[in-house]
């Protein structure tokens, strides 16, 4: 009670009892890659740099520019959206101000239409001087610069500019490389209290209210380096690392990487998912140096439009989110069908009923791969992350490990109001209430078996409780992938018995035979 003095009556409104647990979000993909902001943007800049930015829809990944070849980003989220839901977190860690390549001086001519094509997209820094030089050319006065196709246009004597129709100068630019970005990039670093690259993952329950619970990082996971990062990320906010293995990859030679230090395969940890081979799919993107220049001296950008190879585990995670919607965390990604792509980039052989298939020795080894057979489509397969078959406990499952981490994570966040009231047997009856219709909520929807939240006391001695400690057990068990089905067939001589008793049959009155 208050120690105000009072002479009368009031009321205090006291909150008691059960609370409920609300389910963390499992369907959400935290993307880390490049993306062309340029292709959007003129001058060039960068697509929200290493800021978590929730993509949702289309639009929403247009703002990290169109599918150019060479940046992961584009993509990524166009495989993802392809498999129907899912929300992912984006951290684009390229600056076209950093990742650049540099040309130098270099005679160009002008066309008859007065243009210029520098032969690359996503310029910068331009220099346009005489040739020889001696003069520098100012822009928007002596000429005009589209940076997105890289192409210089003349300004005409009439209009104020100073170079001749048709007349040979010297450029010097910049141009947008991808191919700069390396590892470190990627993996980033906390530095000051900012957060760069995958790091970044770590703010965003602050930010947006929840972390991402499925990591990729296409074109840079098959990195030992990388793989470890992600793996060690996943650890930090309870979600999943898809690791990829290189392109052209042999299924032999991605079980033996499996025991090769420094391969991204060599890990036990159970938040790593493996992904396995890389596939082929229709490209296409934008050929950032394919721009050409029509009659009129317009640009027209140039499309791939051929097969190419990417990373499996874009794919791997746009289905594992959309089963999360679709039927929940708590089933398996194994034997999901994947939309988008053409097939692995090696050959495997993928069978149900041969141990010594591909797909089952891939599985065997703690690999997630991809089955296809008659009719079958493309199928997400294998149930087990890299934990197996170092570990076979049930949490080697991917569904049991991630149901795990709803479960966990739930709990510990709806505790919060809770956190700091006064310890009595109110208190601990409330919040074994709370965490108890979760579970059987969970169970209700099929993703427990079985489960309960008890109060020990002989976990909790009194030093412990006067120190402000409540310890609380639960125990549950989500339901494993039903990965082997075995039948067993028996030949039983005593049924011929039945021959030659068949029952005359009877026709009803009226029935015609």
């Amino acid at each position: 009670m208050p120690a105000s003095f009072l002479h009368g009556v009031e009321v205090i409104e006291v909150p008691n009892g059960p609370v409920p647990v609300t389910v963390v979000k499992s369907a959400v993909i935290g993307l880390v890659g490049t993306a062309p902001a340029w292709a959007v943007a003129s001058p060039l800049v960068a697509a929200a740099l290493d800021t978590p930015t929730l993509v949702s829809s289309a639009l929403d990944a247009a703002a990290f520019g169109p599918v150019v070849r060479g940046y992961s980003i584009p993509y990524a989220l166009t495989a993802i959206q392809a498999q129907g839901a899912g929300q992912a977190i984006v951290v684009n860690v390229f600056d076209p101000t950093i990742h650049f390549t540099a040309i130098a001086a270099t005679a160009f001519t002008f066309n008859t239409q007065g243009t210029i094509n520098l032969g690359h997209m996503g310029v910068s820094s331009v220099v346009v001087t005489s040739n020889p030089a001696g003069t520098t050319y100012v822009a928007n006065t002596d000429y005009t610069l589209d940076a997105v196709n890289g192409v210089v246009t003349l300004v005409p004597a009439g209009s104020g500019g100073h170079i001749a129709p048709s007349a040979s100068v010297l450029i010097a630019f910049r141009y947008a490389d991808p191919s700069k970005v390396v590892d470190a990039d990627v993996i980033g670093a906390i530095t000051g209290g900012v957060y760069t690259g995958m790091q970044v993952f770590q703010t965003t329950y602050g930010i947006l209210g929840f972390f991402p619970k499925i990591l990729i990082a296409p074109g840079y996971s098959q990195d030992a380096t990388v793989a470890a990062a992600l793996t060690a990320m996943a650890t930090k906010v309870r979600a999943m690392a898809l690791i990829d293995s290189p392109p052209a990859t042999s299924a032999a030679a991605a079980i033996t990487n499996r025991g090769v230090v420094g391969s991204s395969f060599a890990t036990s940890s159970s938040r790593t998912i493996l992904c396995y081979p890389q596939e082929t799919f229709f490209d296409m993107g934008i050929v950032p140096t394919g721009v050409t220049l029509n009659a009129s001296g317009l640009p027209l950008t140039s499309q791939f439009n051929a097969n190419a190879v990417a990373p499996y585990s874009q794919w791997v995670a746009g289905a594992m989110a959309a089963k999360d919607l679709a039927q929940g965390y708590w089933w398996s990604p194994s034997n999901t069908e994947v939309d988008g792509m053409l097939g692995p980039d090696v050959q495997l052989y993928a069978s149900i009923l041969d141990a010594s298939s591909d797909t089952n020795n891939l599985n065997a080894a703690g690999i997630v791969t991809v089955f296809n057979a008659f009719g079958t489509g493309l199928r997400v397969w294998g149930n087990r992350s890299a934990a197996y078959p170092t570990a076979t406990t049930p949490d080697n499952f991917i569904s049991v490990r991630r149901t795990m981490d709803v479960i966990e994570e739930s709990v510990e966040l709806a505790m919060l109001q809770f956190i700091d009231q006064p310890i009595s047997n109110a208190l601990i009856d409330a919040i074994l209430a709370s965490a108890n219709a979760f579970i059987r909520s969970l169970i209700q929807r099929g993703a427990l078996v079985a489960g309960a939240a008890s109060f020990n006391p002989a976990e909790n001695p009194s030093a412990q409780i006067a120190g402000g400690q409540l310890v609380f057990d639960i125990d549950v068990m989500p339901p494993p992938p039903a990965e082997r089905i075995t039948f067993e067939a028996f030949i039983d001589v005593t049924l011929l018995q039945q021959l030659g008793n068949t029952s005359p049959i009877t026709v009803a009155a009226g029935a015609v035979s």
